[in-house]
């Protein structure tokens, strides 16, 4: 019998212990992959080659606090900036289908296309909403998920600002990051607000990268020391600082990815541990015959390898295939847009499993080492 032939039989002697083993190490990577790739978009949410040259000015004292449409004029002669738009997050939900789970926005529908150059929309759809205050656009995935068509009618009510909103639906948009948000008229919101004048932030697009943090430095230095101070940023710096207002969600998925890196070593390593014992008699007649003991240590490294590997197997490449095909706006009720599992988090996924591999065959491999060839005749299976 061969080596490889040896280890393998060892590994199927207790076929029920092999599918729990397997099983235990495939669902704990599984679950490993899940939360890395949960933290990934939690942190690094997906952005577009035009990202880097949009920027967002915001209240420097929090995102609920408006700004003055004053600001406006100001801002537009800073060298460098293109084109610039006043933004405003309705929070909206409808009276028919109740609380949405896409982003309701009020901006200039004639700046959005200059804006996000990749959203496709049908020319008259576009003119049609750009010419009527009382309509809107949405995304093609919140279209198809609600059964939106063009020439539907709604109203939009928010939990943040009073007024009732009466939508049209003028056309449907696809082709940007994410095609589940729904825009509409900055005016018709200034309006049903009594000619509010105020906005929510300034979303704009510079001309090029070098002179971003020039336009930056000087949109923050003129409304330094006044009552309504900005802070101007680009659009992923803008995605990070939302994201950290998630709080300790770091350490909260760190910690979870810890106990299950935990509960996996001292599972593996206890399988080990039996299946090493039982046979004790057969290592100790292999010792007799003359097998050193790096060559049991190397038997048992292989066995424990050999689980961890294919744990890994079933586990990560699962969990490759499970988020490469599946729907995820729908999956997850439109809270992500994707979940990719990248190159990288298969690696570590890899790395993790080879640990494992290692380290749940020391315990076993010492005691190995320990052993007389008199104990080991000694002991029963």
């Amino acid at each position: 019998m061969s080596i490889p032939g040896f280890v393998i039989r060892n590994a199927l002697r207790n076929k029920r212990r092999l599918l729990l083993s397997v099983l235990s190490a495939a669902v704990s990577l599984f679950l490993l992959v899940s939360l890395m790739v949960v933290l990934r978009e939690l942190t690094q949410p997906p952005t577009d080659a035009d990202a880097a040259l949009r920027v967002a000015v915001r209240n420097k004292v929090s995102l609920m606090s408006m700004l003055p449409q004053r600001q406006r004029t100001i801002i537009e002669r800073v060298p460098g900036v293109d084109v610039m738009t006043p933004f405003v997050w309705f929070g909206g939900k409808t009276e028919v289908d109740g609380p949405i789970r896409f982003g309701t926005f009020a901006i200039e529908p004639a700046k959005l296309r200059k804006l996000l150059p990749e959203l496709r929309c049908d020319d008259a759809a576009y003119e049609s909403w750009v010419n009527d205050r009382t309509s809107c656009i949405v995304g093609h995935d919140t279209a198809q998920q609600y059964g939106y068509k063009v020439g539907d009618r709604f109203t939009l009510v928010s939990g943040i600002f009073p007024p009732k909103l009466e939508l049209r639906v003028a056309g449907i948009y696809s082709g940007t990051v994410d095609d589940r948000n729904m825009f509409f008229h900055h005016k018709y919101l200034d309006e049903a607000m009594h000619d509010w004048g105020q906005t929510g932030m300034w979303w704009m697009k510079v001309t090029s990268t070098e002179v971003m943090p020039e336009v930056i430095d000087t949109i923050n230095k003129a409304f330094a020391n006044s009552a309504n101070e900005v802070r101007a940023e680009s659009e992923r710096a803008f995605q990070a600082a939302f994201v950290s207002m998630w709080g300790g969600i770091k350490f909260l998925i760190g910690s979870i990815s810890g106990f299950v890196l935990l509960t996996l070593v001292m599972v593996t390593a206890s399988t080990m541990s039996m299946a090493v014992r039982e046979r004790f008699r057969e290592l100790a007649i292999l010792k007799a015959l003359g097998f050193r003991r790096r060559d049991l240590f190397a038997l048992i490294l292989a066995e424990s390898f050999g689980l961890a590997a294919l744990g890994a197997l079933i586990g990560a490449g699962g969990a490759w295939l499970f988020y490469s095909t599946m729907d995820v706006p729908r999956a997850t009720h439109g809270v992500f847009v994707s979940l990719e599992v990248t190159p990288q988090m298969l690696g570590t996924a890899a790395l993790v499993a080879s640990l494992l591999g290692i380290i749940s065959c020391l315990a076993p491999a010492i005691a190995v080492a320990k052993m007389s060839v008199t104990e080991g005749l000694r002991t029963l299976d």
